[in-house]
């Protein structure tokens, strides 16, 4: 047998034991639960996800493909910078 210790928040720990004990298990039983569950499906056993990054929003990505299209369609508008920076001043 090993022994893995694991830090809580306290508040944390508390809701955890709540949880399990209303469950009719301990902390021990929980985490064999969820590592077997682990190991037999070979995944973690839930879904983890980060925010998604705004640059591959839907509205980017047609605007995005709309460019690739155009530049494929040979409808590229090549400008130097100064003729850019004086655009901008108009």
């Amino acid at each position: 047998m090993t022994t893995i210790s694991l830090r809580f928040d306290d508040e944390m720990k508390r809701q955890l034991d709540e949880m399990c004990e209303e469950m009719g298990m301990n902390l021990t039983t929980f985490f064999m639960i969820y590592a077997k569950k682990a190991l037999r499906d070979r995944k973690i056993p839930f879904e983890i996800a980060a925010p998604a990054d705004k640059f591959y929003s839907e509205s980017n990505l047609r605007q995005l493909k709309k460019a690739e299209q155009q530049i494929k369609d040979g409808q590229v508008v090549v400008k130097t910078m100064a003729e850019l920076e004086a655009m901008e001043v108009d």
